[in-house]
């Protein structure tokens, strides 16, 4: 599967993105599909994650309450709605897929396809 993001930004804090990741191939609604993000400097991290029919969500706490995923099977696409960015949100985004369709809190050894990320830059 190949996976394309976008909808990044440079944003004021406070401030809101969203984000989309739309994925080619005909088995999307078959994989379970993570956001992670890497800061510069940092390691990549789980952000959010969502089962392969969208029934569990899964949230990294210091984002839980002002992001949101959600994926639309019929348009082969998953989303993360951003609120209330904060500065030290700032980072490149990546969507992920992952064969299995459960997702938790994981690292990014556990995805097995990534799109190219896409750059939130959230000002104060």
């Amino acid at each position: 599967v190949q996976l394309q993001a976008c909808g990044g930004g440079l944003v004021q804090a406070g401030g809101s993105l969203r984000l989309s990741c739309a994925a080619s191939g005909r088995t999307f609604s078959s994989y379970g599909m993570g956001w992670f993000r890497q800061a510069p400097g940092k390691e990549r991290e789980f952000v959010a994650g969502i089962s392969n029919i969208g029934g569990r969500t899964y949230y990294v706490d210091h984002v839980k309450g002002r992001f949101t995923i959600s994926r639309d099977n019929a348009k082969n696409t998953v989303y993360l709605q951003m609120n209330s960015l904060k500065p030290e949100d700032t980072a490149v985004y990546y969507c992920a897929a992952r064969i299995f369709s459960a997702v938790t809190a994981m690292g990014p050894e556990s995805f097995d396809y990534w799109g190219q990320g896409t750059l939130v830059t959230v000002s104060s």
